[in-house]
């Protein structure tokens, strides 16, 4: 009976057990990922300078590292095939993040539509329907388009690896 406790207790602190609380289908880093992997997926398979992308600005933006980042991508990926629409993402997150929150994860989105030098219309599109559920002007969103924009500018014009590139 006590080595079932230890084992349940064991069970409860594990990395792999937090890592799974920290992302449950409620969470906004699991809302703002599943976003995330659809910009990505939108206009077909994602390439490699997007998903590197991905994976650069789920760390960095949510400080966590690579094994915990693939966990979440992993999640996000399955949950966002399941989904029938932005709604079930933006909602979630309209009810956990701030303004200054919901313009950053617009403009991670921009990050993405950017990362692969390829803006489709589907990319810009999606960027503009999820912004516009998150509540973030047309101002702001154009604005945000129009910083990465000047940014990946830049990073290609000194020869910086775009995808890798800090965010």
């Amino acid at each position: 009976m006590l080595d079932g406790l230890r084992q349940f207790i064991a069970d409860v602190v594990s990395p792999t057990a937090l890592a799974d609380r920290a992302f449950d289908d409620t969470g906004y880093r699991l809302a703002a990922t599943a976003l995330l992997v659809h910009v990505i997926s939108i206009d077909g398979e994602p390439t490699e300078a997007e998903k590197r992308k991905l994976h650069s600005l789920i760390e960095s933006r949510f400080g966590l590292d690579r094994g915990a980042a693939d966990h979440l991508i992993a999640s996000a990926t399955l949950v966002e095939g399941e989904a029938v629409d932005l709604y079930h993402f933006t909602s979630v997150i309209m009810r956990t993040v701030d303004e200054e929150g919901r313009l950053r994860i617009v403009e991670m989105m921009w990050e993405l539509v950017y990362a692969d030098g390829q803006v489709s219309e589907f990319e810009d599109n999606v960027v503009w329907r999820a912004a516009d559920l998150l509540a973030v002007s047309s101002r702001d969103r154009v604005d945000l388009k129009h910083r990465v924009a000047a940014r990946r500018r830049a990073a290609v014009a000194g020869g910086a690896d775009v995808a890798d590139a800090a965010p």
